[in-house]
């Protein structure tokens, strides 16, 4: 099963990304991901389930310890396949 996940880490800083944001970005680039794309309001992130769900566990582990107050997510199956 292939799964996307869409995220955003909060509070927003418009100024210069936040240290929880910087944090999230690192996980999900660092994670054996098919596609990820990070961008000022919103990323996206794409791959097999369990790579997926093992990024998410991170992300949130991480950016909450970075000091996010919220993470917004959504996760959707876009195929079979891979894992």
């Amino acid at each position: 099963m292939r799964l996307r996940v869409e995220f955003t880490t909060e509070p927003f800083d418009l100024e210069e990304a936040p240290a929880h944001a910087v944090v999230a970005r690192h996980v999900v680039e660092a994670a054996e991901l098919d596609a990820v794309d990070v961008g000022p309001f919103g990323n996206t992130a794409e791959g097999g389930a369990d790579a997926v769900l093992t990024a998410v566990e991170a992300l949130l582990r991480k950016s909450l310890e970075a000091g996010a107050t919220r993470v917004t997510l959504q996760l959707n199956v876009i195929g079979e396949g891979g894992e």
